[in-house]
C-alpha cells in the first residue's frame, strides 16, 4: 500500500481546505499520516482513515531554541523511520523543509511561489488548489470545484435544545493564528451586534460561536438574549453546533469553513481577501465581498497585509446587506429552492435593488 504524509499544523481553514485533495489520495489506496498541532487534532481525528502525528507546534515555531530542538527531534523520531511514496509539506517557507529531512519519500512536495506548479493560484479556491498540487493534475480546464468534505464522525454539540423556529450562529472574533494576527479581516463586532438585535426582535435564536480567544467580543452582545458559546466548544463540537443553526454569519476565520462542513446555510464577508479564494464551495454560501471600486482590494498576498489603518473594505458591509442574504437563504430554503453558491457585491444590494 502506498503511505503519504502530510505535514500541515494548522490553520484550521487551510488544513480543511485540504481534506478533499488529501481524501482522494486515501481513496486511490494510500495510507495517510498527517503531522498537526493539537489545535486541528481533534478535527482530523473525526477522518478516521487519517492517523495524526501530533506535535508542540507552538514549541517547534515560536518555542526558545533549545525547545525547538527538542520538539524538532521528537518528531524526527515519529517520521524518520518509515518510507513514503509521497511527502507533502504545505507552506512556503523553505524553513519547513527542516521538518521532513530525516523523512523518504520517493516524492516530495513543498507550496513554491516561483514554480506555477506548486503555488496557490490567486482567485482560485484554495480547496482545489491543493487538490492540483497533491494530486499532480494539470493546469487545465476544471468544471466544478470540489465541495468541503463533511467529517464521519462529529459528537453532539453541548448547547440547549432549540426553542425557536430559526436559529442563527454568528462568530464575531477570530482572524488570528499562532503566527500572526490577522485582523483587518475582520468585520465590526458592533455590525454583529446589530444584526444579533434585529434577528432577537424577529423571535429567532442566535448563538454566539468563536474560540477561547475571542472572549474580547462579549460585550458588544450584553443585554441580548444569546447563546454564548465562545470557547466552550472543541473544533468537532463547532461544526455540530453549526450543524444545529439555519444560517451561520462569519467574516474570513476559521469558524468559517468549519460552518462549511456543517448543513448550515452561511453568509461568508469578505474584504481584504479573494472570496475565490476561501469561500466553501458548496450550496447555501453567499460570499458578500465589500470593498467593491477599492483600488487596494484585494491587498491580502497569501502571508501578510499591508499597514492598512482602517478596513474601509469590510465597513462597505451594511448590517441590511447582511440581514438580506440571512433572509434570502431562509426564503429559499423553505421554498424547497436550491441555494445556489454565488458571491454578491455591495452594488447589487442597494436600496432599491
Amino acid at each position: 500500500m502506498a503511505k503519504v504524509l502530510i505535514v500541515k499544523f494548522g490553520a484550521i481553514g487551510d488544513v480543511i481546505m485540504a481534506l478533499p485533495a488529501v481524501h482522494a489520495l486515501w481513496q486511490g489506496g494510500a495510507a495517510i499520516d498527517w503531522v498537526c498541532g493539537p489545535a486541528v487534532a481533534p478535527l482530523l481525528a473525526c477522518y478516521p482513515w487519517i492517523r495524526t502525528i501530533v506535535t508542540d507546534d507552538r514549541a517547534l515555531l515560536k518555542g526558545a531554541t533549545l525547545e525547538r530542538m527538542q520538539t524538532l527531534v521528537k518528531l524526527w523520531r515519529d517520521i524518520g523511520g518509515c518510507r513514503y511514496d509521497l511527502c507533502a509539506t504545505l507552506y512556503y517557507d523553505a524553513r519547513y523543509r527542516l521538518i521532513t529531512l530525516p523523512v523518504q519519500a520517493q516524492r516530495k512536495v513543498m507550496l513554491s511561489r516561483a514554480d506555477r506548479e506548486r503555488k496557490l493560484v490567486a482567485g482560485r479556491n484554495h480547496t482545489d488548489e491543493y487538490a492540483r498540487i497533491l494530486l499532480g493534475k494539470t493546469d487545465s480546464c476544471q468544471a466544478e470545484s470540489l465541495q468541503p468534505l463533511r467529517p464521519e464522525r462529529l459528537p453532539r454539540a453541548p448547547l440547549v435544545e432549540r426553542q425557536a423556529a430559526v436559529r442563527v450562529g454568528i462568530v464575531a472574533g477570530g482572524a488570528s493564528n499562532m503566527m500572526r494576527q490577522q485582523t483587518l479581516r475582520r468585520w465590526p463586532v458592533a455590525g454583529y451586534a446589530a444584526v444579533a438585535r434585529g434577528l432577537l426582535e424577529r423571535g429567532y435564536e442566535v448563538v454566539l460561536l468563536g474560540g477561547p480567544d475571542d472572549a474580547w467580543v462579549r460585550p458588544e452582545f450584553e443585554g441580548l438574549a444569546v447563546i454564548d458559546a465562545i470557547g466552550s466548544l472543541t473544533l468537532p463540537e463547532m461544526v455540530a453546533a453549526c450543524d444545529t443553526c439555519d444560517v451561520v454569519i462569519s467574516h474570513d476565520t476559521g469558524p468559517l469553513h468549519m460552518a462549511g462542513l456543517s448543513s448550515a446555510a452561511l453568509v461568508g464577508l469578505f474584504g481584504p481577501t479573494d472570496p475565490g479564494n476561501f469561500l466553501p464551495r458548496r450550496e447555501g454560501v453567499r460570499g458578500i465581498w465589500g470593498g467593491e471600486g477599492f483600488a487596494c482590494r484585494p491587498c491580502y498576498d497569501g502571508r501578510d497585509f499591508p499597514p492598512c489603518e482602517n478596513n474601509g473594505c469590510m465597513q462597505q458591509i451594511t448590517v441590511r446587506m447582511v440581514q438580506r442574504q440571512i433572509d434570502e437563504l431562509l426564503g429559499e430554503r423553505a421554498a424547497g429552492l436550491k441555494l445556489k453558491q454565488r458571491v454578491v457585491l455591495p452594488s447589487s444590494m442597494t436600496e432599491e435593488s
